[in-house]
């Protein structure tokens, strides 16, 4: 596992962010937030998650994240990818499900470190942050 990926100074964006506690999307949301540095919801559905202010995309956002994660069907990830190309963001780690090989590949090709087949919160934080 990559450190980098975990380090709590990263700001972090969670594109798919949901007031919808049954999702993975509010529940990584819920667990990330107050453990880095700044975790900032990304869903254009919402105007608030969890009491915070939602964005509707990632150029929206006050600053630029150290790390995205996606929670969307492959197709929204591969757009992500793209915008996360334009913007140098150099960390995606798509959450199982959001993956595809296009976008994996679209993350080889720009150079950005990808993650896949491993959720953020099961398989990434249980090794460095126990509670």
């Amino acid at each position: 596992m990559d450190g980098d990926f975990l380090n709590k100074e990263n700001v972090i964006a969670v594109i798919g962010a949901t007031e919808n506690k049954k999702k993975w999307g509010y529940k990584i949301y819920k667990k990330l937030k107050g453990v880095f540095r700044r975790v900032y919801p990304v869903n254009p559905k919402y105007g608030k998650i969890y009491g915070d202010k939602c964005y509707p995309g990632l150029k929206s956002l006050p600053e630029k994240p150290d790390l995205v994660i996606t929670v969307v069907p492959p197709s929204v990830t591969e757009k992500v990818v793209e915008v996360c190309g334009d913007m140098n963001i150099r960390k995606v780690w798509m959450q199982p499900g959001s993956e595809s090989e296009k976008a994996i590949n679209m993350c080889r090709e720009m150079g950005i470190e990808c993650m896949h087949d491993a959720c953020f919160v099961v398989d990434g934080m249980k090794e460095s942050f126990k509670d």
